[in-house]
């Protein structure tokens, strides 16, 4: 792939022919021209008839996952600087997961924050745009700060910070739309790499030149197929790997035998300092040969939070790996802390907590998260009256496991939930029923994200042929507590890239009027992954993503 990439002109100002910096999995077009001191990170998609021109001003920052479409123009003055997210000074800065689109004009000194989409032929100049801002179409922003989350309708014309400081905040469709635009461009970006690669697009001109999705195959899977192999892990490890990599986090694994199994005493393999997919693969590979017939799992450390935010276990002592169940990225990444350990088992020392209780317990305190308890009879579950346990200030696993069973020795016969707290964010990242009025523990894979399912209620006030009872439970309690109801519907194809379509926010009162929605949604996208979300309405966030029908 020949890049129209050059270094900048010699100028009063500066005469160091600095060159742009280009990261090897990011896709610039032929026909789109980067001049000067130009840092593009990871899985950027530069688009044909673009201009990223650090002559005047300089340097330009554009960050990763971004998409730079087709006439857009990145330019910058030789006066003023902006101040990047490494503190660094800048003439142009673009966060990561953002969307110039089509004909966009962005001229330093400016700031366009992650998660950001600016419209077509709008401007920034001279402004900082904060994180996950929805700039519409042919919108002037100049002069100004826009915080962090604002939405900027079409046409506007934002000059002075009291305009800027009026905006509305961003609805959760418009967060959806842009997480979809993304997805698209992610898809073009391997698209485009494909055809540049004879390896991965042979294949389709052998196959009579056939659609983009003939056969249900993307080239995004073509292009993942014909980069990394194993014989020795599944594709949904291999898949974990790519996220965790396209994220910044990096990779570690660790290994035990079966009798520290129990105790958690996982000892840690060789580090993995591997920067692509088919390194870590190799590395991972490498630690599945040398502890044969022990537990070895794979885990994503969060490099700026120094925590770990994935664990998944890629073999067992029989030898057999991860590939029961289909990884699914989270739809942000600021939403999830706590990933499951995909039913871990055998980790349990005792006959009131399950293992798998033990292992959210294990995962929640190395993740610097603590721990509480709540009960609540039958008569009060209704209401969500829930009442907590005795604080447990305990910071090892087998501790919190007594706690956990005193909680329970204390209240048979009810509900018993476990909860993970953000100490430094002052909420809850998980929740999750252990105990039920007839003393069932929480059984294998039934962990949820925030909200677990809770039991099923012989006198439910609703009741669904299509929806299982711990989904019309979770409506329940979601309605109880005064959240908002949405779904989402994605195919197979845009399953891969988070690609969700809105199905519509549910206005249901009442649990009956929820279910019927739902219902009508599972029957409008059969063959589809359909999803249930619950949302804060004051904080403006979800609280609950769940799939409740795969294809």
């Amino acid at each position: 792939m020949a890049v129209r990439s050059t270094a900048a002109p010699p100028t009063p100002w500066s005469r160091n022919l600095a060159e742009a910096k280009i990261h090897e999995t990011a896709f610039v077009h032929s026909f789109s021209n980067i001049i000067g001191d130009v840092l593009i990170g990871a899985n950027v998609i530069v688009a044909p008839g673009t201009s990223i021109r650090a002559d005047e001003g300089t340097p330009f920052y554009i960050g990763e996952n971004t998409n730079i479409q087709d006439g857009v123009v990145i330019h910058g003055l030789e006066q003023g600087r902006i101040i990047g997210d490494d503190q660094k000074e800048y003439s142009v800065w673009v966060g990561k997961n953002s969307s110039l689109t089509h004909m966009a004009l962005i001229h330093g000194p400016a700031y366009v924050g992650e998660n950001c989409f600016i419209g077509f032929r709008s401007t920034v100049f001279n402004a900082r745009v904060g994180a996950g801002c929805i700039v519409m179409m042919h919108a002037l922003i100049q002069d100004v700060e826009i915080p962090p989350g604002k939405y900027v309708p079409s046409g506007a014309i934002i000059i002075n910070q009291q305009q800027a400081d009026r905006l509305p905040d961003v609805q959760a469709q418009d967060e959806q739309f842009a997480h979809h635009v993304v997805g698209i461009n992610q898809a073009l970006r391997a698209g485009y790499r494909c055809a540049a690669d004879s390896k991965c697009i042979a294949p389709i001109r052998d196959e009579n030149a056939k659609s983009y999705t003939g056969n249900g195959v993307t080239v995004l899977e073509l292009e993942r197929s014909s980069e990394v192999a194993s014989n020795s892990l599944g594709a949904e490890t291999i898949e974990q790997v790519r996220y965790l990599l396209e994220q910044g986090y990096k990779i570690g694994s660790e290994h035990v035998d079966q009798r520290r199994f129990r105790t958690g005493s996982w000892t840690s393999c060789k580090p993995i300092e591997a920067r692509s997919v088919r390194e870590a693969v190799a590395a991972l590979e490498t630690c599945l040969r040398d502890h044969s017939g022990e537990y070895v799992r794979l885990f994503g450390i969060d490099p700026n939070g120094k925590r770990r935010v994935l664990e998944t276990i890629i073999q067992r002592p029989d030898g057999s790996v991860n590939g029961s169940a289909s990884f699914k990225a989270p739809a942000s990444r600021g939403h999830s802390s706590y990933s499951s350990n995909n039913g871990n088992g055998n980790g349990s020392t005792s006959g009131k907590v399950s293992g798998e209780t033990v292992e959210q317990i294990r995962q929640l305190l190395a993740g610097g998260y603590r721990i509480g308890t709540e009960h609540v009879d039958e008569r009060r579950f209704r209401t969500g009256s829930w009442n907590s346990c005795k604080p447990i200030e305990a910071t090892s696993t087998n501790e919190v496991v007594s706690a956990l069973e005193e909680c329970i020795d204390n209240h048979q016969g009810e509900y018993i939930r476990l909860i993970g707290i953000d100490p430094k964010a002052k909420r809850r990242v998980l929740e999750s029923i252990i105990q039920r009025p007839n003393g069932q523990v929480s059984p294998s894979g039934s962990q949820k994200s925030f909200t677990s399912a809770t039991a099923t209620n012989s006198t439910a006030k609703a009741t669904s042929n299509r929806l299982s009872s711990e989904v019309v439970d979770q409506l329940r309690q979601l309605l109880t507590g005064g959240y908002k109801i949405s779904a989402e519907h994605v195919d197979t194809r845009r399953f891969r890239t988070g690609s969700w379509a809105s199905c519509g926010q549910i206005e249901a009162r009442s649990e009956r009027e929820a279910v019927a929605a739902l219902e009508t949604y599972l029957s409008e996208y059969p063959g589809e992954y359909v999803r249930l979300i619950g949302i804060d309405p004051k904080a403006k966030r979800r609280v609950l993503e769940t799939i409740i029908q795969r294809p």
